[in-house]
């Protein structure tokens, strides 16, 4: 029977389906009733020839030379390239390509070293498995700490890190080392004087050392918010209702101090804490305004006497002025006289008596000389 295999193909010549040799680009003819026959796969890409095992196939000279066989190692990521180019990660362990009309090769890079190298290009990363490697991303202001089977093994500072998911499991905190703000929001409390009020008090704090923090706390907001609760509980409940509204900046230091005693427990330090308002209760709220506008009220009318008595003292003066000198009182009538004239639209004067004296008879003001 006759054969012609293409150029861009390759013959298995198989007798009574045993492998003879691998023929390329040419006529042939071998008897079927001999039983010889051929089958024939293009040379391009991964082979995926599976009428013969490839330990069988790689005895023949022709066959290796056309191919490329490899193997990936245990505890190596393998990535393959075509024609110089980086097509796509290596997923399995072995690969036998045709290596005729392009040229393939496979370059691998160590799993063993926990820390990813700087041989893993972009590219590469790009193709490579998320489930191969844990990437922690540590930013400014943070502190990342990574463990290596549940065991801390480093300290991070900021930047982009990659650990490799092989020899052991990679784990990672990352802890904010900048200063936070912790609200307690309406929280209820009962004075010594038995009033129930609503209080808001906010507290600012940071992270002290991190390695001792991811070692002791496990829930930073929730621990420090019950710790803020009771301080606030127990200074606040000590003190009267009229106490804590005329002591509201002493009261803020005496929580604020009393969080600094207890920060050790936490592995942070408290930079400030206060109280933000007091909200009290409907009825009380009425009596106290009813108190201030009485209050109020009073000074008003305090005010105004005092203004009453030192104007009636002003008159006073002035009249005693006026009556001791002549000159001061006829000044005082002639400024009162521009005042009126200023409101009147038009005066009509006569006789031989002078103008200033005609106006001052006309108001009831003339003395006599």
């Amino acid at each position: 029977m006759k054969y012609m295999i293409k150029d861009n193909q390759a013959g298995f010549v198989l007798k009574h389906g045993v492998f003879q040799k691998m023929i390329q680009a040419g006529n042939y003819r071998y008897s079927k009733t001999l039983g010889y026959t051929v089958e024939t796969e293009e040379m391009s890409g991964e082979l995926t020839y599976t009428g013969v095992p490839y330990q069988i196939l790689v005895k023949d000279r022709a066959f290796q030379e056309a191919v490329l066989h490899v193997e990936i190692p245990d505890g190596q990521a393998g990535f393959i390239y075509i024609n110089g180019k980086l097509s796509c990660f290596a997923g399995r362990k072995e690969y036998t390509f045709w290596n005729v009309f392009d040229r393939y090769e496979v370059k691998t890079v160590s799993m063993e070293q926990a820390e990813m190298g700087p041989e893993v290009s972009r590219q590469m990363l790009a193709l490579l498995p998320k489930s191969f490697y844990t990437e922690v991303q540590v930013g400014e202001g943070e502190t990342g700490l990574v463990y290596y089977d549940n065991v801390l093994q480093k300290q991070l500072s900021r930047g982009v890190y990659r650990f490799w998911n092989y020899a052991q499991n990679v784990t990672y905190v990352v802890l904010d080392m900048r200063q936070k703000q912790i609200d307690i929001v309406g929280q209820e409390i009962l004075t010594r004087d038995k009033i129930g009020i609503r209080m808001n008090v906010a507290c600012l704090y940071k992270i002290r050392d991190a390695v001792e923090f991811a070692a002791t706390v496990s829930d930073i907001k929730g621990q420090l918010y019950s710790a803020v609760q009771l301080a606030i509980r127990e200074i606040v409940g000590n003190y009267k209702l009229d106490e804590i509204l005329e002591a509201k900046e002493q009261i803020s230091g005496e929580i604020y101090q009393t969080l600094k005693e207890r920060e050790g427990m936490f592995c942070v330090n408290f930079l400030t804490a206060g109280i933000k308002d007091i909200i009290l209760p409907g009825e009380i709220r009425e009596i106290m305004n009813s108190v201030l506008v009485a209050e109020k009220t009073a000074q008003a009318n305090v005010i105004s006497r005092r203004e009453e008595v030192a104007s009636t003292r002003s008159l006073l003066n002035t009249a005693k002025l006026m009556e001791e000198n002549q000159t001061l009182y006829k000044l005082k009538e002639l400024e009162y006289l521009e005042r009126i004239c200023e409101k009147v639209g038009e005066i009509s004067v006569g006789g031989s008596a002078g103008i200033v004296e005609q106006l001052g008879k006309m108001i009831g003001t003339g003395r006599a000389g």
